[in-house]
């Protein structure tokens, strides 16, 4: 993976990816929370989760494809 240099701190590579996938979680959630309220997803808590991975997921595979 890595890490980067930012003024003498390093900051790995995988927090980086992490916190924008995060970021495009609470994006997404924002869609999800009305299928959570009509009842179309059981646990939304699980589902959440598992939505986070596949973001990290995403971004992770976006991060190889550019070359950082």
């Amino acid at each position: 993976m890595g890490e980067l240099n930012l003024y003498g701190v390093y900051v790995p590579i995988l927090l980086i990816q992490s916190i924008l996938a995060y970021l495009l979680l609470q994006i997404v959630m924002l869609a999800t929370d009305r299928l959570v309220d009509q009842g179309w997803i059981a646990w939304p808590g699980i589902f959440n989760l598992c939505l986070y991975v596949v973001l990290v997921f995403l971004v992770h595979w976006l991060f190889i494809l550019s070359g950082i």
